[in-house]
């Protein structure tokens, strides 16, 4: 495993990161796939076994039941200040007024909720889970300070914005001396790369690391493009992400499929191994609900594309509709 500093911080993370959202109570939230406890552990345990020493996931991932399961394995599988733990907040957690966003009062309530669930003191890494557009940015950003300095969360981070959004909130905690945002999440991967235009550039120049969720596609750069799995039958919101761009999308998916086979890998592996060689990159955050799932995530470390081979994974690439922001 390769380990790298997280932006300009001193916090080393693993070149690649777990997502958790996989793993929880099926019954509760909206993810009815998720892997229930028994059965995501293997994976937690199987992670740190291979060197993964960084976390994510976020209260709204099966309603708390995802921090759940990660911190009761985390704690029987690894020391604590040998992990990096990752969490996040905006989603709804309760209907009715103040049952999401992030406005003082949810921060507040929502770190102590996480904390409780995930069975610790502090979170390495507190990110917003998106942009609230009815709270204004100062009263986020100064809970958020609030938060650090009580030792709940280590750094802050964000998710999926505009550039724009995030320049802003990084020149209001400059001018007022907060905690500023140290990492980006955003959506990055070969079918969709209209982060390249603007926040990309902006993170390497303000010295922001960046943790692209959904590397693969959603499974889509990873297998025939007709090729159905439960969670890609029942996942509305990634219907959504392709579905104006879908003819181009599967031509890109086919230079996958030729390049892996020119390598004699997974086709997984070589669509991460585009998204780590991208410089701004510091690691893509893999979901795994089988066990190849970890191994691939690893193995793509060692490939390095050629200057051509990305070229030919390019090329067929088209501008998309702007997703992930609300």
């Amino acid at each position: 495993m390769e380990y790298v500093k997280l932006g300009n911080t001193g916090l080393d993370v693993s070149r690649i990161c777990l997502g958790c959202m996989s793993y929880g109570t099926p019954e509760r939230g909206r993810h009815q796939w998720v892997l229930d406890e028994e059965h995501s552990r293997p994976f937690i345990k199987r992670a740190l076994e291979l060197g993964l020493n960084f976390f994510d996931t976020a209260n709204v991932y099966s309603e708390g039941t995802s921090e759940e399961i990660l911190g009761r394995a985390l704690k029987e599988y690894a020391k604590r200040d040998e992990v990096v733990i990752a969490t996040k907040v905006h989603g709804r957690m309760h209907q009715g007024p103040n049952g999401a966003g992030l406005s003082r009062k949810v921060i507040m309530a929502e770190i102590d909720s996480s904390l409780r669930r995930l069975g610790t003191d502090y979170v390495d890494l507190y990110q917003i889970h998106r942009w609230d557009y009815d709270t204004p940015i100062e009263e986020t950003l100064e809970a958020l300070n609030d938060v650090v300095k009580a030792g709940k969360a280590r750094y802050i981070g964000a998710s999926s914005m505009y550039a724009w959004q995030f320049l802003k909130a990084l020149h209001i905690s400059d001018q007022h001396g907060w905690p500023r945002f140290v990492s980006m999440q955003n959506y990055l991967n070969l079918i969709y790369r209209e982060e390249e235009r603007e926040m990309l550039p902006l993170c390497k120049e303000e010295g922001i690391g960046v943790i692209p969720w959904s590397p693969l596609a959603r499974g889509r750069l990873t297998r025939d493009w007709n090729e159905q799995t439960t969670r890609s039958a029942s996942d509305e919101f990634g219907k959504k992400l392709y579905e104006f761009t879908e003819t181009t999308d599967q031509k890109i998916a086919e230079r996958v499929k030729e390049v892996a086979d020119r390598h004699r890998v997974p086709r997984a592996q070589i669509a991460l191994a585009w998204v780590l060689h991208k410089n701004e990159v510091t690691a893509p955050i893999i979901g795994a609900t089988k066990m190849n799932h970890l191994d691939d995530a690893v193995q793509s470390l060692s490939i390095r594309l050629q200057p051509g081979e990305i070229d030919f994974l390019e090329e067929p690439y088209i501008p998309h509709p702007i997703w992930g922001f609300r």
